[in-house]
């Protein structure tokens, strides 16, 4: 898309908010995420991967560019242990400090089940999102923007797409609006730092699936589940806390400081694009 791309992006945006707002008002007027059995968050989920996909179509002819190759088993691993080496401390640091219990009787899922079976359902929806994030986003940014920039912009339009859930639906843990955005909001912010990483140094999208799939599950199905409530907890533990955002915090930092690997990787042969060089600011 080397002519079309500033035409490419709005086209996507506008696509990906446009369906986004038909699943934003069902989850919202039906007044849960689980409703109907969360059909309509993997829906919505979907919307990215979709719009990316139909945008390609338009401006391309063919879907190139997503990043579809493998690439090497090691940016899998990388990404897949990542969630928990940022959540451990955040965590940890709660339980030990004891302004949050842990009860790991709460957790009643078979770990190989969970491993196993959890990972391919989060990895099912987290790719939808992830199309187009980190397979289109992503690319696109980085033909003409350092990667600081690709990083803090990717996330911030990210971290937008689910506004409408904190404010009018229950996609929260109880904390008050004017503290649950920002921590939400600087949390997917540094995120993004290590799933665009990851998107250009591999060429390829699936260790930013794996990733963020990773995360949905360990931070949402197990450690949040096994963290008991014991008043200041909810302001500091899960994604509207204030504890994932610093460690993830840390987390984007080592990786901008690693940016360097990723300059000239905007797209690779596993993406089925040509190189483009960026700066590494």
């Amino acid at each position: 898309m080397d002519t079309d791309h500033r035409s490419a992006l709005p086209t996507f945006l506008a696509l990906t908010f446009g369906l986004s707002a038909v699943f934003w008002w069902l989850i919202i007027s039906a007044g849960s995420l689980g409703a109907h059995g969360g059909l309509y968050v993997f829906a919505l989920m979907w919307c990215p991967g979709v719009s990316a996909l139909v945008t390609r179509l338009i401006f391309q002819r063919n879907l190139r560019g997503q990043g579809w190759g493998l690439g090497a088993p090691r940016w899998f691993g990388l990404a897949y242990v990542l969630p928990i080496l940022y959540a451990v401390p955040a965590y940890g640091f709660v339980w030990l400090t004891k302004l949050g219990g842990v009860d790991l009787g709460r957790f009643k899922i078979g770990i190989v089940t969970f491993l196993v079976l959890g990972s391919l359902q989060s990895l099912l929806s987290a790719t939808g999102e992830e199309l187009g994030w980190r397979g289109f986003l992503v690319p696109t940014l980085a033909r003409s923007m350092s990667f600081g920039r690709v990083a803090v912009i990717s996330g911030a339009i990210w971290a937008v797409w689910h506004v409408p859930l904190i404010l009018f639906a229950d996609y929260n843990s109880g904390t008050p609006s004017w503290f649950a955005v920002p921590c939400f909001a600087i949390m997917v912010v540094a995120i993004a730092f290590p799933i665009a990483w990851l998107r250009l140094r591999s060429g390829s999208v699936w260790p930013a699936a794996i990733l963020h799939a990773s995360h949905n599950l360990w931070v949402q199905a197990f450690f949040d589940r096994v963290t008991v409530d014991t008043g200041p907890t909810r302001w500091l533990t899960g994604e509207f806390g204030a504890a994932l955002a610093v460690t993830i915090g840390v987390t984007a930092w080592m990786f901008w400081r690693s940016r360097d690997a990723v300059v000239g990787r905007a797209t690779t042969p596993a993406a089925s694009s040509p190189e483009v060089a960026y700066s590494p600011g």
